[in-house]
């Protein structure tokens, strides 16, 4: 059946009310997706529609009190310390990093597509992800490379929602979204870790910090083979000790090298509309990116590829080129700007 046809009945079931068949039609229309490789469209399809299924059963009529209620406030409750839900359409292309991080995302990836070998031997995923290194060099990247590879939803941590200055309510906040996690079947993404996981100072008194981490650990070990937790930080040394050792994976992703800027310029220029005009030589603004990071060099590019087209609107030329003298300036004022 087309697309087309799989919409009319869609809207037919919706407008007569029919939810048997409009579920029906819609697990039909979300496999039809699926087998289109429109993948990230059926996982939002299929995420929507259990979220109205489930608030149908903890419906906001049910008598205050009741534990449907009960259900409803708390299911809210655990949206608001959601940054973001989504899928991704990022794959292992679009991540540049040393060779040695890429072959340990590549074994993480091939654990997960693995699961039935693995279970047969009874031998446990690997689940919990730690991603660490200097701002920009592509943890965030790295984590919808992981989801997006997978095809699994993931839920974006809002940090600032998370952390409560109300005694237990953090570990309190951090269990309902490992719960939702745990439910969904999805990924679970805390940037700037280091915040919730800091060494516990046993000579001082940090007890809400003790038992917040101690809730982490104990998520951890009970934490689904279905579910996965990604944690990044730019400060692994600030991490308590027993908790890295909780982590069945740590990558390292740091500044880009001589290797990984050249990889970057291919990956910014792969769709081969812009060429360089030569002025400064290749190897020279590659010496200027160096000390920068890869989401600072990818922007400092893009803004001279853009403002080098601005000049050339006007001409009549196949193929722009860059101007490298831009490029360079752009990224001396970038060093300069973030003191490197």
């Amino acid at each position: 059946m087309s697309q087309q046809n799989y919409i009319k009945d869609i809207a037919r079931f919706g407008l007569e009310n029919d939810q048997e068949k409009l579920l029906s039609t819609l697990a039909e229309f979300i496999e039809h997706n699926k087998n289109s490789k429109k993948v990230n469209f059926a996982l939002q399809l299929q995420s929507i529609i259990k979220e109205n299924l489930r608030k149908q059963q903890h419906s906001p009529l049910q008598k205050v009190g009741s534990p449907s209620h009960y259900q409803t406030i708390q299911d809210r409750e655990t949206e608001e310390l959601i940054l973001e839900k989504l899928t991704s359409d990022y794959s292992l292309e679009n991540l540049v990093c040393t060779d040695a991080a890429k072959e340990k995302l590549v074994n993480f990836l091939s654990e997960h597509r693995n699961r039935e070998l693995l279970a047969k031997y009874d031998l446990p995923i690997s689940n919990k992800l730690l991603l660490y290194g200097p701002s920009g060099c592509g943890k965030t990247l790295a984590s919808y490379v992981i989801a997006g590879e997978l095809k699994k939803m993931m839920i974006v941590v809002n940090l600032g929602a998370i952390v409560s200055s109300k005694l237990g309510e953090t570990s309190k906040n951090l269990a309902k979204i490992f719960r939702k996690a745990a439910q969904e079947d999805c990924i679970i993404f805390i940037d700037e870790f280091d915040s919730l996981g800091k060494v516990r100072d046993y000579s001082q008194d940090h007890g809400e910090m003790k038992r917040v981490v101690n809730t982490i650990l104990q998520l951890f070990d009970y934490l689904p083979q279905s579910s996965m937790v990604i944690c990044a930080t730019n400060q692994k040394e600030m991490l308590d000790e027993a908790l890295m050792r909780r982590f069945d994976l740590v990558i390292s992703l740091e500044l880009p090298g001589v290797e990984q800027i050249q990889k970057l310029i291919q990956l910014v220029l792969k769709e081969g509309h812009f060429s360089f005009d030569r002025k400064v030589p290749r190897e020279q603004l590659i010496e200027s990116a160096e000390g920068l990071s890869y989401y600072s060099i990818q922007k400092t590019l893009i803004n001279a590829i853009k403002r080098s087209l601005f000049t050339q609107k006007d001409t009549h030329t196949i193929r722009p080129s860059i101007n490298t003298q831009i490029w360079q300036e752009l990224l001396v004022q970038e060093k300069e700007a973030l003191a490197v």
